[in-house]
């Protein structure tokens, strides 16, 4: 409990600290409540089958589209792109009115029938070959890594290549343009509102103390910076 009198200045410290917290008992054998179990192995023939109807939106190949808001599939974690579709089908995900976006996936994913189905389409996007990202979004990197280090290394790790154990996304795999708009989702309650979001509830006051849209963008440049690093 925060005391009546405790300085302003320190709440970003509480923050963090209970942010922290709760991706440590993440770590938990228990399954988090609301969150789809491990990821069914999927079969890859069949996905691709299933896949087709991706195609007009995220590409032949999974890499998205800037143009259609779609992002790139292929260089996300497998266990990561699971619960991100089956939260869409449960609803978890793009049940806001906002959530234009959202909405449109949530309702493409109801064309599979069941976590099976969506197991198959992992694997077949997990057989794709990765692909190389353009930084379309400028940041001072230097600062950006301090701010980094401070609110999200503790989780994402030091080259924001994620954790499972702490269900923590690889974030440098992902597009710029895509972790900008999912900040500002979490800043603004599109994403992480649900009852059943348990997860993205703790990205929610992580995000706040990312102060303006230049401290974004210098995060994200320096998460750009480490996906060009991992991947020589």
């Amino acid at each position: 409990i925060l005391a009546v009198n405790m300085p302003i200045r320190q709440y970003p410290l509480i923050l963090l600290f209970l942010f922290i917290l709760g991706c440590t008992r993440s770590n938990d054998k228990e399954p988090i409540a609301g969150q789809p179990s491990q990821v069914t192995k999927g079969n890859v023939e069949e996905g691709k089958k299933l896949y087709s109807s991706c195609i007009p939106c995220h590409g032949t190949t999974g890499e998205g589209d800037e143009n259609l808001k779609t992002p790139t599939l292929v260089n996300s974690d497998t266990w990561y792109l699971y619960r991100q579709l089956m939260n869409f089908k449960r609803g978890i995900r793009g049940s806001s009115p906002s959530d234009t976006s959202g909405y449109q996936m949530a309702t493409m994913v109801n064309i599979l029938k069941d976590s099976v189905d969506i197991s198959h389409v992992v694997a077949y996007i997990n057989s794709m070959p990765s692909v190389s990202l353009p930084a379309l979004i400028a940041g001072d990197i230097k600062k950006g890594k301090r701010t980094y280090e401070t609110i999200c290394g503790s989780c994402h790790g030091q080259a924001a290549r994620g954790n499972e154990k702490l269900n923590a996304p690889n974030l440098n795999g992902l597009d710029d343009w895509y972790i900008k708009r999912q900040v500002y989702s979490f800043k603004t309650g599109i994403r992480g509102t649900h009852p059943e979001d348990i997860l993205g509830a703790q990205m929610i006051p992580m995000v706040a103390l990312l102060t303006s849209d230049q401290v974004v963008d210098d995060v994200i440049a320096y998460i750009r910076l480490t996906a060009q690093v991992n991947t020589k």
